[in-house]
Order: structure tokens, then sequence, then C-alpha cells
């Protein structure tokens, strides 16, 4: 017990610059405090006291602003800064020295069974009002850009920026889209592209039936 809190509050001072002293860091850091709630939740969610695992949970999202399940299983080091407006899901789970900012949703896309939501690797930042939905994997060494809508699974020492998030940067290199779209597919662009094509070739039959046929008469 006493090592995680050691361990949290050494993450605050590795992340924050504006971290001054331990007891400033104790006092006042509300995602210290959201994560200190929610390992004693987690421990009555895993015991089976679901209500009481509850009340700590709700207890702490009306103190900090940062709603999180008791079921959410969180590594080590976890930093959220910030934190108001965080909500992470049930079956989420977070790797060891990830940092958090304020507005980020790691929620589910409907109402399965079973894992739904996301898991975050290891040394990941998720940047503010961010929102990652679905029971996928962010890799290790990944970096969410604020803002970003991400549906899909993210492979590891990656940059996803947009709405739907896309892949801007692997292992530190920039991705060229027009060469790697094959790699990051995106259903509805190329359902657009379907309908475009569908609707020239739907012209050209039309124009084909307008031309003149036997001797000036057309066909309608």
């Amino acid at each position: 017990m006493f090592r995680h809190i050691r361990s949290d509050i050494e993450a605050v001072f590795e992340n924050d610059p504006a971290a001054r002293s331990r007891f400033e860091v104790v006092f006042t850091y509300s995602g210290l405090h959201a994560i200190w709630a929610h390992r004693a939740a987690h421990y009555f969610f895993r015991h089976k006291w679901f209500t009481v695992a509850r009340i700590i949970s709700q207890f702490s999202r009306f103190m900090t602003g940062i709603e999180i399940h008791p079921g959410a299983t969180i590594g080590e080091r976890l930093f959220i800064d910030h934190g108001m407006g965080i909500v992470i899901g049930e079956t989420c789970e977070i790797g060891n020295d990830v940092v958090i900012y304020q507005g980020v949703t790691l929620g589910g896309t409907g109402k399965e069974k079973g894992k739904r939501h996301p898991t975050i690797g290891n040394n990941v930042v998720i940047g503010s009002g961010s929102k990652v939905l679905g029971s996928f994997k962010i890799g290790d060494n990944s970096n969410v850009g604020s803002n970003a809508v991400v549906l899909r699974e993210v492979p590891p020492n990656c940059t996803v920026v947009g709405n739907p998030g896309r892949v801007v940067k692997r292992n530190g290199e920039r991705v060229k889209d027009r060469l790697e779209h094959n790699q990051l597919p995106d259903p509805v662009i190329e359902m657009l592209r379907d309908m475009q094509n569908e609707i020239d070739r739907l012209k050209t039959d039309l124009r084909e039936l307008r031309e003149p046929v036997n001797g000036g008469d057309f066909r309608k």
C-alpha cells in the first residue's frame, strides 16, 4: 500500500513541473485523490462488495470530478493532470506510467457484455478531451492528441489525432496517408468512395441512353 502511495506521488513530480512539495501534492492534487479512492473501491469490488465500491467511487467523483468505475484496472504510476471530467469505464485496463489529461473518456460503444472498454498500454499519453471508445488496445509508448476520437486499435509507438482518430506518426516517423492508407482503413471514406464510383457509372449509363438512336429519336 505505502509503495503504491510513494510511486503515485513520484509520478506527479515526474510529470508536473508545477509540483512544489510533497505536502502540496498530497493535499491539493485531485487526480491523486481519485486514484487512491479507486484503489480502495477496487479492493471492495474484487471482493464483491459492489455497493460499497460504488459508494466510494461516486463520493470520489463528487469530490474530484473524476469518475473511475471500481471495476477498472489501473497500473503503477498513473498521473491524472487537471482531471475534471475524466470517465474511465468498468472493463478498462490501464498500464504503467500512463498520463491522462482533463475531459478524457475511456468508454464503450454500446450495451454489449463482457470486455467493452479499451486497454491502455504502458507509457501512453492521452490528451485533453480525447475519447477512446471500444474494446481494443492503445499500444505502448503511444500518444493520443487532444480531442481525438479513437475507435480502433492503435499500434505501439504511434501518435493519433483527429476524428475519427488516425495515426500520423509511427516509430517517430510521419505516416504518409497515400502510401499507408491500406494499414488504416476508414470504412466511411471507403463507402463514400464506392458511392461516388456508382454515381459516376450511372451518369455514364444515362448519357449513353440519351444519345440519338435510329435517326434522331431519343430513348426515354
